[in-house]
């Protein structure tokens, strides 16, 4: 089950990625062809230029409000995914009891596991896909977005605070604050998760691996993606805060506790 979920994922997601990447270096207009240019990057194209008409000409800040828009569009799926996660989360010592009652690799014992698994999540009303679609759904929105910043020409030339949006940050404070953000969103969705061996290991490495791969990337990339980089990673904490409220303070007086000890 686990498995079909991943590459159910995996393939929404590579296929989402290619559909864009190949034109990455192409300007979108109103003449750009193909469902993913006309129904998702040139819509959000326009989108940031109608905002940043509206703001008196600054794409930075048109950027800003766009990213804020979309984050509160998706808000609602981000919650529920979270929701699904706990819930999943909750019932994972009985998942447990559940394989260890059922051991065996024979075809009879698995089905029997699988059985009593489907059950599991009847009692506890848990669906284990709840919390993957509303990711299909975000991933093609978020990649879209990434795709209208780095191919809408009127951002490339302007400029926002102390940056060109067209050009890396010249002193590297936006992919600094992107990177420390990055991390500090990562450490607070692992809060109140329990998990152990190879997976704890696993997200431990991408604690660290993710950051300073967004402040490699950001370093290199225009300085436009640094910034909705930065605003989606505070709008992320703040969320994260206020869905996850309980099971930070428990993280929390949990570390404080250890700490004394």
């Amino acid at each position: 089950m686990k498995k079909r979920i991943f590459l159910l994922i995996g393939l929404v997601f590579v296929m989402s990625l290619l559909s864009g990447c190949t034109e990455i270096n192409q300007p979108i207009t109103s003449e750009s062809e193909g469902f993913w240019n006309e129904y998702i990057v040139y819509p959000l194209s326009l989108f940031i230029i109608k905002v940043a008409e509206f703001a008196g000409g600054s794409y930075g800040l048109s950027i800003i409000i766009v990213t804020l828009i979309i984050r509160l569009v998706i808000l609602p799926l981000m919650i529920k995914q979270t929701r699904s996660s706990k819930a999943m989360q909750a019932i994972q010592p009985e998942m447990q009891k559940l394989r260890e009652k059922y051991s065996s690799k024979d075809q009879k014992t698995q089905q029997k596991l699988q059985q009593e698994t489907m059950a599991l999540f009847q009692k506890h009303g848990v669906n284990p896909l709840a919390g993957c679609f509303p990711l299909v759904i975000q991933m093609p929105i978020l990649i879209g977005f990434y795709h209208a910043i780095t191919r809408t020409r009127e951002i490339a030339n302007h400029n926002f605070l102390w940056f060109d949006l067209g050009s890396p940050d010249p002193i590297y404070l936006l992919p600094l604050i992107a990177g420390v953000t990055t991390f500090i969103q990562q450490k607070m969705m692992m809060a109140g998760t329990q998990q152990t061996g190879q997976m704890a290991a696993q997200m431990k490495m991408m604690l660290y691996l993710m950051p300073i791969m967004i402040v490699i990337f950001a370093i290199n990339f225009p300085a436009a993606l640094s910034l909705y980089w930065v605003v989606g990673n505070i709008f992320m904490i703040v969320q994260t805060y206020f869905i996850k409220g309980p099971d930070l303070k428990a993280a929390a007086a949990g570390n404080a506790g250890g700490a004394k000890k």
